[in-house]
């Protein structure tokens, strides 16, 4: 398809403001927008992605003065440090607007005299509280404990002639339109808050220009005035556009803005402020602004003055950009804040990452090297296992798209691993190893090893979007080089498009194990003895994986235990445990109870559901973790060390006894 034909999308993120402390919480937005922005070209949208930089204000004037260097100088060479961070993170932008660049400029000083010559920006003077770090003005009231009341950071009085503009004119207008446009900003709760702490109880106009601070963009009819910052940084989504001159293309394509992306700490300047600049200069308004959460750390937001940053450069360095990327999009539903600890990212890496999809990936080729001498094989018996997965593996990208396009990163992201978790089923359930050892089991094998082959090639091609370096690994070593079956197209054709006969060729490990105990005391000395609940957890888990047989026993004594086979109904990770399930459990005609297992690094809770296990039924009910658990569900490990459900034959009842 054309670039001309393609549907433009265009997504920004906020422009940052320089700082040279970055952490992974400025991560966390810009892999969002470039998680969606690829996911928009692969499913054939002529895409634009900004991004960006603040430079100016009376806080970079301050800091270059400390360091002897010019307000330039400075802000050049942290910007230089955001783009090498973004160039690790694969953050592929398509144009980085700072608002130094004399586009930006002459553009400002544009639409600034457009507001002034229409009325819409009036001479006054102005007396409050300002705050540096977040460049706002306060009044007395909106103090907290005579601070700022978003950063909590002391304030100065200041009273000096400025420029307002006015909001005031306006507010009826946006409150009206935000009613009448449900999707304008989201989440809905950030909706309600606009209007409800902000709109409703009144605007006051905005002041847009100062004259004790100089770095800045000077007002071009008075310039003793300095435009003043909110007024200058929003302008950047349509000054990197070229909008306002001979050249404005770009503007004509994209604009309006399809989302702007944007931490929730600055809604109420996009969805406030920059409406109503747009409004007033006759300009249509971006589709969406979608305020994202935090990265927390024990509740507080990430920040050097809280002393909890977390730097992306060391974690790219030790577990991949891939690794991180995909922490950040899974862990959280995107839109609120998510606590981010190095326990729960290495967990994650080694249940979803090495447990799952590596695993899935090695299994996959090395089974065909051993039975095909590397050659995949054509489908020959089906069943309906394989049928059911083939069904699985063609409705997949659909819901994929539909989580991504309402900015569901991790619900996306999860119906992938369902597909992955339903591979390695298939596996267990199939048993190629069985199948293998004869000519009579090779018909089902054929089929059982190209479906793997394919829904392998399937997920590489749906996990690009936030692992841009995981594909060609992977296509690597199924012998993938033709880009067709590369693309989101192949993905919806019937199951079966990977050629027959193509030459796999096994590699290296796509995510190596990681010893996650090892790994958090590389920085940080031993942790304290646990408590003593945790102990008593750590305890029964070692009791369980670690149990001292005795040489022989009786058949009475195997006949004490009890078991039977049961369906899982529901399954969730249990609060403040990084190695704990809980299970409800369907035991057919004798009811259902509840089970409480460490199995959680190796299994994803959502992809259990329906699944049936084997479980001790007449054991003593213990506590684990405050919950009472009901009984032992039975596993074993595999051969490289993965812990596997003990399963049933399909047709067995739920509550049937086994023994």
């Amino acid at each position: 398809m054309c670039q001309e034909c393609k549907k433009p999308f265009y997504i920004t993120t906020p422009i940052y403001y320089p700082s040279d402390n970055l952490h992974i919480g400025h991560a966390y937005c810009s892999t969002a927008a470039d998680s969606m922005a690829r996911f928009k070209k692969l499913t054939g949208y002529d895409v634009r992605f900004l991004t960006g930089t603040d430079e100016h204000g009376q806080k970079i004037e301050r800091k270059a003065a400390d360091k002897g260097v010019t307000p330039q100088a400075y802000v050049d060479h942290i910007v230089a440090g955001i783009k090498d961070l973004w160039k690790l993170m694969d953050i592929d932008y398509d144009d980085f607007i700072r608002t130094t660049d004399e586009r930006h400029v002459e553009c400002v000083q544009k639409l600034f005299k457009q507001l002034y010559d229409q009325g819409d920006i009036y001479k006054s003077e102005y007396e409050g509280w300002y705050c540096t770090p977040c460049e706002s003005f306060w009044t007395e009231l909106q103090l907290k404990d005579g601070k700022c009341p978003d950063c909590g950071r002391p304030v100065e009085k200041t009273r000096e002639e400025s420029y307002f503009f006015k909001l005031s004119k306006y507010a009826d207008w946006l409150i009206q339109y935000i009613e009448e446009h449900p999707g304008f900003i989201q989440p809905v709760s950030r909706t309600n808050e606009m209007l409800n702490n902000f709109l409703r109880p009144g605007l006051a106009d905005l002041c847009v220009s100062r004259t004790s601070i100089k770095w800045g963009i000077p007002v071009a009819f008075d310039e003793k005035h300095t435009v003043y910052v909110w007024l200058d940084a929003l302008s950047n989504y349509i000054s990197a556009l070229g909008y306002g001159t001979d050249h404005d293309e770009l503007y004509q394509r994209y604009w309006p803005a399809d989302v702007h992306l944007v931490g929730k700490e600055i809604v109420r300047f996009h969805t406030i402020i920059w409406p109503i600049m747009l409004h007033a200069l006759g300009l249509p308004l971006p589709k969406q602004v979608f305020g994202h959460g935090w990265l927390v750390i024990d509740g507080k937001k990430m920040g050097k003055s809280v002393g909890n940053v977390v730097d992306p450069v060391v974690l790219c360095g030790r577990y991949s950009s891939d690794a991180v990327r995909y922490f950040l999009m899974r862990e959280m539903p995107f839109g609120s804040d998510g606590e981010f600890t190095l326990k729960a990212m290495l967990t994650r890496i080694n249940a979803d990452l090495a447990n799952d999809m590596g695993n899935l990936v090695s299994r996959t080729v090395a089974m065909i090297e051993k039975y095909y001498g590397g050659a995949v094989p054509a489908i020959d018996v089906v069943e309906d296992v394989d049928r059911a997965l083939w069904r699985l593996a063609e409705d997949a990208p659909a819901k994929v798209e539909e989580q991504v396009n309402a900015f569901q990163f991790s619900a996306a992201l999860q119906e992938i691993w369902k597909l992955i978790g339903e591979c390695n089923k298939y596996i267990d359930v199939t048993q190629p190893w069985v199948l293998g050892r004869g000519e009579e089991g090779r018909p089902r094998l054929n089929t059982v090893m190209y479906t793997l082959a394919e829904c392998v090639r399937r997920v590489a091609v749906m996990v690009g979007f936030v692992m841009p370096r995981t594909p060609e690994r992977i296509y690597a070593q199924l012998g993938v080089t033709d880009e067709a079956l590369k693309t989101w197209d192949s993905l919806l054709k019937p199951f079966a498009v990977l050629p027959a006969g193509i030459q796999v060729h096994k590699g290296e490990a796509l995510f190596p194990r990681l010893d996650v105990q090892k790994e958090i005391e590389r920085d940080n000395p031993p942790e304290q003895p646990a408590p003593k609940a945790e102990k008593k957890e750590k305890k029964a888990e070692k009791k369980h994986t670690e149990p001292e047989y005795p040489a022989e026993i009786a058949i009475d004594d195997f006949f004490k235990c009890k078991l039977q086979a049961a369906r899982v109904i529901a399954c969730e990770k249990v609060e403040k445990s990084q190695k704990l399930l809980k299970f409800t459990l369907s035991l057919g005609k004798d009811g259902q109870r509840t089970v409480v297992s460490g199995i959680a690094k190796y299994y994803d809770p959502a992809a259990l559901v329906g699944r049936q296990v084997v479980v001790i039924t007449n054991l003593k009910p213990a506590k684990l973790a405050g919950i009472e658990s009901q009984g032992m569900i039975l596993s074993a490990m595999d051969e490289v060390g993965n812990l596997k459900l003990v399963a049933v034959e399909e047709g067995v009842e739920d509550g049937a006894l086994i023994g």
